[in-house]
């Protein structure tokens, strides 16, 4: 990696000798990163975070729990083999809650060990409690009934977002839950109501669905995940279906009864849906409403985030805010980089900035992860493309690994032959994609992937595969307009 060059000093700092150079908020990626980065600099970090939250959202109730969770849902229900054992085979007859869970619990400690140990490994110094800014450059450490305050010159902001509650609806984290609660279901629900069908609500709606529960999605809009290509959607809504998901598109929840034997939804249109457990997804807020702010001269936004330039920096120049907290595109990757370019920024140095060719990864069953443009963005934007499709079932490794739905999409530019998108379901899909965005970041060509060799078999070999598609379209565009011009 090169040396990062010398940019322009920020702005000066206090004369009096403060705590810290940085103190940063939340130990989710973002904040690891920026502080890790920081004491990587020779500065004096010191870390804020609850004691039964190291690892931040990400490791304890987001990212790394979810994940844990769906691989133990695709190894105990047989999932990804079904299609060579047969629909009735499966690793355990009866799954129960805790089969999951420990699975679960045992990775997230894990990782709480390697974010501890890198942290002291770094000499960053950890402080366990709640934050509150008493002004611009002190925060008070909060723990039970102790408040300590510390002081430092730069102050970074990492401290994600929580589940946005409906003030309509009674939580009670047992019938009816957000995200957060879903760890802590006594029992896998045997009918589960999912409002929201955006990446998380989708993502346990399929995990629940394998389990073999009763899925019911509530959506206000007329898709789910708008924003990925909708023919990959609809391969995965077809998926979804195949293992008993109904649909709610168009519908909104206008209250949740509780009862003795479960809950009563009640939509909108009059249609009333019976589950054991209701589960919220309805997008995430930044956890700022406790940080008083407004204390350092700063604001949030309406959906508790706040604003950052392009090098992460807020209104007040000592301070800089990372990770999901700053809004889109609220990715434990590209937090991670958000809190290391910040922390070179605060200290004089350029990183550089964050790559607008950044894979965006979804952990349903199966996966979908893409790169680039949508089919509609280029149509919107009237760049003329071709399509080149590999399909799973006619390559050797997706027969072997029985998985006869997955799929791979190339975007190709039909003037330059750039790779525009690459869209993949199935599978190891959020891998996969790694090879195209290679491409395309590199300035690669559909050509490049008609010309290298993968290994063989391998699902890699989709892209050549999808190229060679893509490339004979375009050769018979070339071939009618050269016949049409000789005439």
């Amino acid at each position: 990696m090169t040396k990062p060059a010398k940019i322009p000093a920020t702005p000066a700092e206090p004369s009096a000798e403060l705590d810290f150079d940085l103190l940063v908020l939340g130990s989710g990626p973002a904040g690891q990163k920026a502080a890790i980065q920081a004491a990587k600099l020779g500065k004096r970090v010191a870390l804020i975070e609850r004691r039964h939250m190291l690892g931040g959202v990400c490791t304890n109730t987001g990212t790394i729990p979810s994940k844990t969770l769906r691989e133990a849902v695709m190894y105990l229900t047989g999932q990804a083999h079904k299609h060579v054992y047969g629909q009735s085979y499966q690793v355990k007859d009866e799954i129960t809650i805790e089969d999951l869970f420990w699975r679960t619990q045992a990775v997230i400690q894990k990782e709480i060990d390697v974010v501890r140990n890198q942290l002291a490994r770094n000499h960053v110094q950890l402080l366990g409690g709640t934050a509150r800014f008493i002004d611009g450059h002190t925060v008070a450490v909060i723990a039970g009934s102790e408040e300590r305050r510390v002081t430092a010159h730069h102050i970074l902001i990492a401290v994600g977002t929580v589940p946005n509650r409906p003030s309509t609806v009674e939580f009670d984290e047992l019938t009816v839950l957000d995200s957060d609660g879903i760890l802590q279901l006594p029992q896998i629900p045997r009918a589960l109501v999912v409002v929201g069908a955006g990446v998380i609500g989708i993502e346990y709606a399929s995990m629940f669905a394998a389990l073999g529960s009763k899925v019911t999605v509530v959506e206000q809009r007329n898709r789910l995940l708008d924003f990925c290509d909708d023919q990959i959607t609809e391969a995965l809504q077809y998926h979804l279906r195949e293992l008993g998901v109904t649909f709610r598109f168009a519908e909104e929840v206008t209250a949740v009864e509780r009862h003795e034997g479960g809950t009563i939804t009640h939509l909108k249109s009059g249609k009333r849906v019976a589950a054991d457990t209701v589960l919220y997804s309805a997008g995430r807020k930044g956890a700022t409403d406790d940080l008083d702010l407004e204390k350092a001269g700063l604001a949030p936004d309406n959906r508790g985030r706040i604003v950052v330039d392009a090098h992460y920096r807020t209104a007040v120049d000592h301070i800089y805010a990372v990770g999901d907290v700053i809004g889109f595109p609220s990715l434990a990757a590209t937090s991670m980089e958000q809190g290391r370019i910040a922390a070179c920024h605060a200290f004089g140095l350029d990183a550089g900035t964050l790559s607008t060719t950044f894979p965006i990864g979804i952990y349903t069953i199966p996966e979908i992860s893409y790169v680039g443009l949508t089919e509609e963005e280029l149509t919107d934007r009237a760049i003329p493309y071709e399509i080149g499709i590999s399909r799973y079932r006619e390559l050797a490794r997706g027969q072997i690994l029985g998985d006869q739905t997955g799929m791979l999409k190339l975007l190709v530019g039909a003037d330059d032959r750039s790779i525009l998108g690459v869209h993949v379901f199935g599978t190891n899909a959020t891998e996969l994609v790694h090879i195209g965005q290679a491409v395309m970041a590199l300035g690669g060509s559909v050509d490049f992937l008609v010309e290298t060799v993968f290994n063989y078999p391998t699902l890699a070999e989709s892209y050549k595969v999808a190229a060679l598609d893509a490339t004979n379209k375009l050769a018979a565009i070339t071939r009618m307009s050269a016949t049409q011009r000789a005439a």
